[in-house]
C-alpha cells in the first residue's frame, strides 16, 4: 500500500493552491468553494476551513491545499472527500507515524517540501491527485485558546485562496456570556474597498462577523491581484467583568474559570534591564534597541525604580544601585542609552547574575521586581555551557522574582533562553530582525510595565486534574485562565478562592456558584470546556518538561502524549496520518521549531498532468510535527492590517450552489435589515443572548438567544424642509404597527434596533442608479413572499418560496429550493443554490436570500452581505450602518431625532436557523427616515 507524508506548518491564514504555477486556470482547477468557519466560545476557538475544488480537465491533475493557522493552535482535524469517498486523518505518537513515514521513503516515495514561518502563524500544506472531471473538498479544523493581552483579545484569519473564487465567505461567531465590551474589525481584508464586504451583528453577548467580497473585488482591492486575496482579517474584541472574582464556566464535569481584577491600585516595580552590546548587535539591532529604551524609560513610572546593564565580554553598569524613576535620573539614563555601541563578545552569564544581585540588594516592600534580558546571540566567552548558566541563574533568583529573555533575530540560542525564562517564573520572546523591531520591545514590556497582584493563588475544593492554579503575578490586561474537572458530584455549590498579595495587603477574591445553575450553563457548546481543558493541559505540560529531568521529564511528557492522542491534537509530540489514494507521493511536514530560521519558500510541485484517468485507492501519508515547544511567543506591533474574521461554510462538508457573477447594477431600496417577530422577550437587554446547540452536521441551532446581523440605516429624506425638522433633537411619538419585524444594528452598541413594517405588495429594497440594480419585494405579516432583482438590461431574478427564475437576454433557467445548483452568468453575475439558501452576486452587490418556514408558511428573507459602491444606495436596505445613542428612561436617539422605544426582541431571519434577539423596538418611521408610501414602487 502506497503512503504519502506531508509536512504541516500551521498559520492563522489559509492557502488554497490551485495544481499549476499559474494557480487561477478556472478551466483546468477551479476553486468553486472556500470557506472559513470561526466559533469562539468563552476564548475558546475552533475554526473550520473548507474549499472545494474541481479538476475541469480531461485528464488527472494534483491539487494543492495550503493553509495557514496560528502558532498557538493545535489541529484537530483533517478530512479530505474525493468523489463521495473520504480520507480522515489519525493522530498518531510521532514515532509511529515516523515509522510509517520512513517505510515509504524506503520505497522511494518521498517528495520534499520545507515549511514556512511567520511571527504568528504556520503553514499547512498537502496535495492529492484527482482524477480528470472530478472534484475533493478539503477540510481542516483547528483550536485555540485566545489569549488576553494590552486588555483585548485578537482572533486572525488570513485568507490567500491563489484564485478568485465565487463562494468565498469568513464567517465568525463570538459567545461570551458575561457580555462583548467592545468589538472591532480591523486588517487588511477590511480596508478600501474590502469594507463593504464585511458586516458585523452585535448582541449583549453575541456577536457576528460576515466577509463575503465578491469574485471582482478579490482581484481588484489593495491586497489583491490575479491569484485572489492575500491578506488578514482580525476581530479584536474584550468582554464584561461585572465580578472583581472573575468568570466561571462548567459543563460536563469540567470548569474554566478566567480572573482579570481591574479594581487593583498598581503596584510599584523595580526592575533592571540586561542589553547585549556585543559585536553581533551591530548595525540596526543596536539602533533600534536604543530607540526602543529611550521609548521603554519615557514609560517608567515614578514610583519605580529601574537600572540599566550592557554587556559584551564585560559588564558595564549605568548605576550600582537601582535608582528612583525621577525626571534626572531618567534624563542621565537617557544619556546612557544614545551612547551604547557594539564591541566584544558575548557573556550572558555575569550579566544576568549581575542584574540578579542588583535586584536582591533593592528590597522594597510592596514592590514588584522583573528582570529583563535582550540579547542577539549564544553564550561564546566566560561560563559559556548553557545548563551551568541556567544552573547558576535558577540559584541566584531563588524563585523570587520573573526573568523575562528577548531573543533578538535568529542567531540567538531560543531553546537556552525559554529554558531559563520558563524555569524563573518568566517567558521567552522572540524580536524578529524588521522594520518594527522597536515597537516589538515596547509591545513586549507594555506586558509586564503595570503589576497588580503578586503571588496569585487559585483555590477550587471539590476539583481536581488543574491547569497552573498559582501565578507570580498578575499583570493589568492580561488574564489568569485556570480550567479543570469537578470530581466531587455531592456538592451543592462549587466555590471558588483566588489569594494573593496587592499593593497594601493580602486580597481574597470568593465566588460560590450553585452547582444546577453552573453546570449546564454551557451545555449547548457540547464539549467545548473539556477541550478548552485538553488544550490548556497540553500546552502547559509541554512546557513544564522543558525545565524538567529524568523520570520527571519522561512522565510531564506520557501526559501530555496521551492527552494530544485523546483529543487527537497535531502537537510536538504526535503526527497525523492520513490515508490517500494509492500512488501519491510521499511528503512530511514538520512544525517549525521556534529559533529556525523562516523559510522563504517552499518546495511544492505544481500541478501536473497524470496518466491516470480513474482514482486509484489505498496509500496514506503523515503530517508530522517535528516542534520541541508548543507556543512561539513574540511581539507584533498593532497595525491597521489585523482586522476581524466572519463564518463561512460548515463542517458537514455540504456543498453550496451559486449563480455567479454578472455586471454593476443600480441600488436602491428597504434592504437594511430585516427579521420578524418572535413572542420570546428577555427580561432585560442584559438577557438578549442567543444559545446555540450543534448538532452532527456541523449546523448551529438556536435556543432562544439573540443573534443580529448589522445591514445599516436607512435613507433619510434629502429635502430641505425634512432636513431642517431633524436639525434639533425632539421627542417624537408615533403609533404602533403590525407587521415583520426588521433588525438594524450599530456596530458600537451592543444591543440592535428593531422596527415592524406593515405589509407591502411594492416595496422598493435596494436600489442603486450607477449600477443599474433594483430589488423590490412583496412583504406580507411574516415575510417576503416574492423578490425580484433587476440588474441592467438584460439580468433578472425572480423568488418565490416555491422557485426560482433566473432571466439573461432572452434566456430562462428554473430552480427548485431545495436543490444544489451553481449558475455563473455575464456581466459578474453568480448564483449560489443550497438547500434553502440563495448566494447571489451582481455586480457589486451580493445578498444571501434564506427561505425560512414558520407556522407551516414559507417565506424569504434577504441578508445583504455586500453592499453597493454608492454611498447613497436607496431603499429599506440601502445602508449598512445605523448609529444611535441609548438615553435614560428607554430613550433613543437617532439623527437628532429622539423616540420612546421598548425592549423587546425579534427573531433574525438573515440567518438559519433564525436565533431570538434582543433590541430595542422603535417606529420604523425613525430608522427609515419617512413613511412606508416613500419606499413603493409602482411594479416589481
Amino acid at each position: 500500500m502506497d503512503r504519502t507524508a506531508v509536512r504541516i506548518t500551521l498559520f492563522t491564514s489559509l492557502l488554497l493552491c490551485a495544481a499549476s504555477g499559474q494557480a487561477g486556470k478556472e478551466q483546468d482547477v477551479d476553486i468553486y468553494s472556500f470557506h472559513i468557519n470561526s466559533t469562539v466560545t468563552s476564548r475558546y476557538a475552533i475554526t473550520v476551513i473548507t474549499s472545494r475544488v474541481a479538476n475541469r480537465l480531461n485528464e488527472s491533475k494534483e491539487i494543492h491545499f495550503e493553509v495557514k493557522i496560528p502558532k498557538n493552535a493545535f489541529i484537530s482535524k483533517f478530512r479530505m472527500t474525493i468523489e463521495e469517498k473520504t480520507y480522515d486523518g489519525v493522530v498518531k505518537k510521532k514515532e509511529e507515524a515516523q515509522q510509517q513515514y520512513s517505510d515509504a521513503v524506503s520505497r522511494g516515495e518521498s517528495a520534499g517540501m520545507i515549511s514556512s514561518v511567520g511571527r504568528t502563524l504556520e503553514e499547512f500544506k498537502t496535495s492529492v491527485t484527482v482524477a480528470a472531471l472530478s472534484k475533493v473538498t478539503f477540510e481542516l479544523t483547528y483550536e485555540e485558546l485566545l489569549q488576553r493581552r494590552h486588555g483585548k483579545y485578537d482572533l486572525l484569519i488570513n485568507a490567500q485562496p491563489m484564485q478568485p473564487v465565487a463562494d468565498f465567505k469568513i464567517d465568525v461567531y463570538i459567545h461570551e456570556s458575561p457580555g462583548i465590551s467592545f468589538l472591532e474589525v480591523k486588517g487588511g481584508l477590511n480596508t478600501k474597498d474590502l469594507t463593504n464586504a464585511v458586516t458585523t451583528t452585535r448582541s449583549v453577548k453575541e456577536a457576528w462577523v460576515n466577509f463575503y467580497p465578491t469574485r471582482d473585488q478579490q482581484s481588484s482591492c489593495d491586497v489583491c491581484g490575479k491569484q485572489g486575496m492575500n491578506g488578514d482579517l482580525i476581530i479584536t474584541y474584550d468582554v464584561e467583568r461585572p465580578k472583581p472574582s472573575g468568570e466561571l464556566r462548567a459543563s460536563d464535569g469540567y470548569f474554566v474559570h478566567y480572573f482579570a481584577p481591574t479594581d487593583v491600585e498598581r503596584i510599584p516595580k523595580n526592575v533592571v534591564f540586561v542589553i547585549d552590546r556585543s559585536g553581533s548587535m551591530s548595525g540596526k539591532k543596536i539602533q533600534q534597541t536604543r530607540e526602543a529604551l529611550l521609548k521603554i524609560l519615557g514609560d517608567v513610572a515614578e514610583d519605580d525604580y529601574f537600572g540599566l546593564i550592557t554587556f559584551d565580554s564585560k559588564i558595564e553598569v549605568w548605576r550600582p544601585e537601582l535608582v528612583q524613576a525621577t525626571d534626572s535620573n531618567l534624563k542621565s539614563a537617557k544619556n546612557f542609552v544614545k551612547e551604547i555601541t557594539d564591541r566584544g563578545a558575548t557573556d550572558i552569564n555575569a550579566a544576568v547574575l549581575k542584574g540578579v544581585e542588583m535586584i536582591n540588594r533593592h528590597q522594597r516592600e510592596g514592590s514588584a521586581s522583573i528582570l529583563i534580558l535582550l540579547t542577539d546571540g549564544a553564550p561564546n566567552t566566560g561560563v559559556s555551557h548553557p545548563p551551568r548558566i541556567q544552573a547558576n541563574v535558577k540559584e541566584a533568583i531563588g524563585g523570587k522574582f520573573p526573568l523575562y529573555c528577548l531573543g533578538f533575530g535568529f542567531d540567538v540560542n531560543y531553546d537556552f533562553l525559554e529554558k531559563m525564562a520558563l524555569e524563573n517564573s518568566g517567558r521567552a520572546f522572540r524580536i524578529y530582525e524588521d522594520s518594527d523591531a522597536d515597537l516589538q520591545l515596547q509591545g513586549f514590556y507594555k506586558t509586564v510595565a503595570v503589576p497588580l497582584l503578586i503571588d496569585v493563588n487559585l483555590n477550587y475544593p471539590g476539583a481536581a486534574n488543574l491547569t497552573q492554579s498559582v501565578f507570580r503575578y498578575y499583570y493589568n490586561g492580561s488574564e489568569i485562565v485556570v480550567a479543570g474537572q469537578i470530581t466531587d458530584n455531592s456538592l451543592e455549590s462549587f466555590q471558588t478562592e483566588v489569594v494573593a498579595i496587592s499593593k497594601n495587603d493580602k486580597v481574597t477574591y470568593q465566588e460560590s456558584v450553585i452547582m444546577k445553575e453552573l453546570d449546564g450553563a454551557l451545555s449547548e457548546n457540547e464539549n467545548v470546556i473539556q477541550r478548552l481543558w485538553a488544550y490548556l493541559t497540553v500546552k502547559q505540560l509541554l512546557e513544564k518538561e522543558m525545565t524538567l529531568g529524568g523520570q520527571e521529564k519522561d512522565a510531564v511528557k506520557e501526559e501530555a502524549l496521551k492527552l494530544s492522542l485523546q483529543y487527537q491534537f497535531v502537537t510536538p509530540l504526535t503526527s497525523m496520518v492520513v490515508t490517500k489514494p494509492q500512488g501519491e507521493k510521499t511528503q512530511i511536514a514538520d512544525k517549525p521549531k521556534e529559533g529556525e530560521k523562516i523559510e522563504a519558500s517552499s518546495r511544492l510541485a505544481y500541478s501536473r498532468p497524470s496518466s491516470r484517468r480513474n482514482q486509484p485507492s489505498g496509500g496514506s501519508w503523515i503530517i508530522p510535527l517535528l516542534a520541541n515547544h508548543p507556543v512561539q511567543n513574540s511581539y507584533v506591533p498593532e497595525s491597521p492590517q489585523t482586522s476581524s474574521v466572519q463564518r463561512s461554510g460548515d463542517s458537514s462538508g455540504r456543498r453550496r450552489s451559486r449563480i455567479r457573477q454578472m455586471s454593476p447594477g443600480r441600488v436602491h431600496g428597504l434592504m437594511g435589515q430585516g427579521d420578524v417577530q418572535n413572542s420570546y422577550v428577555p427580561e432585560s437587554p442584559q438577557s438578549s443572548s442567543v444559545q446555540r446547540s450543534g448538532d452532527s452536521s456541523g449546523r448551529r441551532r438556536s435556543r432562544i438567544r439573540p443573534m443580529s446581523k448589522s445591514f445599516g440605516p436607512l435613507p433619510h429624506p434629502t429635502n430641505p424642509s425634512a432636513a431642517r425638522r431633524h436639525r434639533k433633537p425632539r421627542l417624537r411619538t408615533l403609533p404602533s404597527v403590525v407587521g415583520a419585524r426588521f433588525l438594524i444594528s450599530d456596530n458600537s452598541q451592543p444591543k440592535p434596533l428593531c422596527y415592524d413594517l406593515p405589509p407591502n405588495p411594492k416595496l422598493r429594497l435596494l436600489k442603486d442608479p450607477p449600477s443599474d440594480f433594483s430589488m423590490n419585494g412583496k412583504l406580507t405579516l411574516t415575510g417576503f413572499k416574492r423578490i425580484i432583482i433587476h440588474y441592467g438590461t438584460k439580468h433578472q431574478l425572480n423568488l418565490s418560496s416555491v422557485y426560482i427564475q433566473y432571466t439573461y437576454d432572452l434566456n430562462t433557467e428554473i430552480f427548485a429550493w431545495g436543490q444544489t445548483s451553481t449558475k455563473h452568468g455575464a456581466d459578474s453575475v453568480s448564483l449560489i443554490l443550497s438547500d434553502n439558501e440563495l448566494d447571489v452576486t451582481m455586480g457589486t452587490v451580493r445578498v444571501v436570500f434564506f427561505r425560512h418556514k414558520k407556522d407551516g408558511e414559507w417565506f424569504l428573507w434577504p441578508a445583504v452581505q455586500q453592499q453597493p459602491n454608492n454611498a447613497n444606495a436607496e431603499g429599506i436596505f440601502g445602508k449598512n450602518n445605523l448609529q444611535y445613542e441609548e438615553l435614560p428612561g428607554s430613550m433613543i436617539k437617532i439623527n437628532n431625532v429622539e423616540v420612546k422605544a421598548t425592549w423587546s426582541s425579534a427573531n433574525d431571519y438573515r440567518r438559519s436557523p433564525a436565533p431570538a434577539l434582543g433590541c430595542w423596538l422603535v417606529p420604523y418611521q425613525i430608522i427609515l427616515g419617512g413613511n412606508i408610501s416613500n419606499f413603493t414602487v409602482s411594479r416589481l
